[in-house]
């Protein structure tokens, strides 16, 4: 296969993929269990078998795909990515991964036949909580049995139970406790960056080294709300000025500790918001990412005195609510090493980095070596129908997949 004909086939795969789900915004809507998700995965099974790769779901959906290796059948490298998206989003972001699995293995079965071991690609279910309220749903039954009691209550935004479309959709919830597939011995995902760093840099290929983690918070000041107009400076209890005092120190505790340090406010709301009131509440989120834990408790405990100081001071009340809290994961320095040493071989750029989004190979990294491959985002820019990366960077990122996949399968 011709690296201009991988080119064009990837870029007609992803319009083709994407017409499940294109919506009024000329993104893609494709959300878990609806009635694009399931016309995609059920015709990426035929895509699948048209390799002659042996194709099925899994109980809730996970769809699996191998090419049976000669000699080490209870071996397998798997590869892949998810397949649902985020409303109004782009056509990569996930599906590129699977799309890329396909042509990673039609080129190595063209040129090389069958593989020592089995390849598997995985078209999962869901990774990004955006019909409901639950990430990760598709890589958390892969590696074992998700309670059922934390989605059975749960709807979407029409108010559609989570159980019920999943029925709907043909499928139900895993019965076996059996965790991450025996004959799984590695795990490669591909994905568009979403972010500008390879663009910026001029760069076609990122090895990830690690994936970021996260503590995600709500906080809650309350001071008192009064007239605007007749209450002095001197003896306001203002909410919005501590919140403000409090987001402005966040963001230069952040550039103090630098790189890869993140942390980001995103949301804030004052009550009860009106002109003429000072604000007698706020609530705000935070977000903070780094690549090592040590660093994400020193940099939130550092943060959590210096706000309750500033609500001290600014004699407002403050409730800090720690709900996500990730731990940093490593890539297989193995694995890592060898899609180096392809890229090496086939003169292929590349950038050692470290991914600031959360993936499904989170998931299986503690379980399984496993590393990913990042191509270049247009402008940085995913989630979004403006989500773009060029044909022949899609090309030359299957490429890498392609020849790390031959190393470790061939």
């Amino acid at each position: 296969m011709s690296e201009l004909n991988l080119e064009n086939e990837i870029a007609e795969l992803v319009d083709w993929l994407g017409s499940y789900g294109a919506d009024s915004k000329g993104g893609v809507s494709r959300l878990l269990y609806d009635e694009n998700w399931v016309k995609a995965q059920h015709a990426l099974k035929e895509k699948f078998e048209g390799l002659g790769m042996a194709a099925k779901f899994d109980e809730v959906g996970n769809l699996f795909a191998k090419l049976e290796g000669s000699e080490f059948k209870d071996e397998t490298v798997a590869t892949g990515s998810h397949v649902d998206s985020v409303k109004f989003g782009g056509k990569l972001d996930g599906a590129f991964g699977v799309l890329a699995g396909y042509l990673a293995v039609k080129y190595l079965k063209e040129k090389y036949g069958q593989p020592l071991r089995n390849i598997e690609v995985v078209s999962i279910a869901e990774e990004e909580g955006s019909r409901f309220p639950f990430t990760f749903w598709g890589s958390k039954n892969i590696v074992g049995k998700v309670d059922s009691s934390e989605v059975r209550d749960i709807k979407d935004a029409d108010g559609v139970n989570f159980v019920d479309a999943m029925k709907e959709a043909g499928f139900g919830f895993k019965t076996s406790d059996e965790g991450i597939p025996a004959d799984w011995k590695q795990w490669l995902e591909i994905h568009i960056e979403q972010g500008g760093v390879l663009e910026i840099e001029k760069i076609p290929v990122g090895i990830v080294q690690h994936i970021v983690g996260q503590r995600r918070y709500t906080v809650e000041l309350k001071g008192q709300a009064n007239h605007a107009g007749t209450t002095p400076m001197k003896y306001r209890k203002d909410a919005g000025v501590a919140a403000a005092k409090i987001i402005n120190m966040i963001h230069d505790q952040a550039v103090d500790y630098g790189e890869p340090l993140v942390a980001t406010v995103g949301s804030i709301e004052f009550v009860p918001g009106t002109v003429n009131v000072v604000p007698g509440q706020a609530n705000f989120t935070i977000d903070v990412r780094h690549t090592h834990k040590d660093q994400i408790i020193a940099f939130t405990d550092e943060m959590e005195a210096k706000m309750k100081s500033i609500a001290e001071e600014s004699d407002v009340s403050i409730e800090i609510n720690l709900y996500m809290d990730e731990d940093p994961v490593p890539m297989d320095p193995t694995i890592v090493q060898t899609i180096v040493e392809q890229c090496d071989e086939q003169g292929s750029s590349y950038k050692l980095m470290h991914s600031g989004a959360g993936h499904d190979t989170q998931r299986f990294a503690p379980l399984v070596p496993a590393a990913m491959i990042f191509v270049p985002s247009r402008a940085g820019i995913s989630h979004n129908p403006a989500e773009f990366t060029y044909p022949r960077e899609m090309a030359e990122g299957i490429k890498v997949l392609a020849h790390a996949l031959h190393k470790l399968a061939y």
